[in-house]
């Protein structure tokens, strides 16, 4: 596997493993994002938690793109981030979908693009990445 910076490639992630990220919220944080996928082109699983952006506040929104096409959009409520806090959030791959474990919550999200494995991860927006581990 190798990552430059926020991005990795190669992670060769298949059902029956898990990814755990952590990181730092930025103090005056709008959202930030996490991209789990084949390449940067398709994303199976695209995350989002929006403090206060694009009309959302204090929502995860999850969603898949496939090229430049997105998915329908899927919003959770349990928010259990805070603006300058941590983060710990662990990706668990499964054969159809991809488990989201959150301080306190977990909810599945659909393998929409039928991933056999899961190459691709980056971060974007107002989180910096200070880990990353994988089982």
């Amino acid at each position: 596997e190798s990552c430059q910076g926020p991005v990795c490639t190669n992670l060769g992630l298949k059902p029956g493993q898990r990814l755990t990220v952590k990181g730092k919220i930025a103090p005056n944080a709008k959202s930030f994002v996490m991209n789990l996928g084949k390449d940067s082109t398709l994303l199976g699983l695209h995350f989002n938690p929006r403090f206060d952006a694009h009309g959302d506040v204090n929502t995860i929104v999850c969603n898949s793109k496939k090229v430049e096409e997105w998915g329908a959009e899927h919003r959770e409520t349990v928010f259990p981030f805070q603006k300058g806090g941590t983060a710990e959030i662990t990706f668990g791959v499964n054969q159809n979908d991809v488990t989201v474990h959150l301080p306190g919550h977990q909810f599945t999200f659909p393998n929409r693009l039928n991933l056999s494995v899961f190459d691709y991860f980056d971060t974007q927006g107002d989180f910096t990445l200070q880990s990353l581990s994988w089982e």
